[in-house]
């Protein structure tokens, strides 16, 4: 078989092999916001534009969210990431269960692992300054509800 007509057939195996991943459905809906996250408007800002992408119901699902595999990694990570804590159903945690997750987040965030490096590759704008860390983090320590 001449080379040329093996490297044609792997190429159109590949492109049928991409467009049946598309077939494969995934989740990706926003359901409705229970409770909004009472938090000051600097912080609220600050959780909009870093964390509620993927901890809430008001994700903004970009264009590679509709293109597997990169979908089924994103809408992995937002079911993960909203099983985890969910700023839109904030108010149904117990007052207890709040204090835990707020003190999650103040150590996620110190240690510099939220939001995470590879989101902010494409997200330029979710990356926390120091003084986005000193807001949340005063905030955390104050009064977190």
């Amino acid at each position: 078989m001449p080379r040329t007509s093996r490297g044609w057939k792997l190429a159109i195996g590949a492109a049928a092999f991409l467009g049946a991943m598309q077939l494969v459905p995934v989740e990706r809906s926003n359901p409705p916001v229970e409770f909004e996250m009472p938090s000051p408007p600097p912080v609220g800002a600050i959780l909009g534009r870093s964390c509620y992408d993927c901890h809430s119901h008001e994700t903004d699902w970009p264009w590679y969210a509709r293109v597997a595999p990169a979908s089924w990694k994103v809408a992995y990570d937002v079911a993960l990431a909203r099983d985890e804590l969910n700023f839109s159903t904030w108010r149904a945690y117990r007052p207890d269960k709040r204090k835990r997750l707020l003190e999650d987040v103040l150590e996620e965030v110190d240690e510099g692992h939220m939001p995470p490096w590879f989101y902010g590759l494409l997200h330029p704008e979710a990356r926390l300054s120091d003084a986005d860390r000193a807001t949340l983090r005063a905030w955390i320590r104050g009064d977190g509800d």
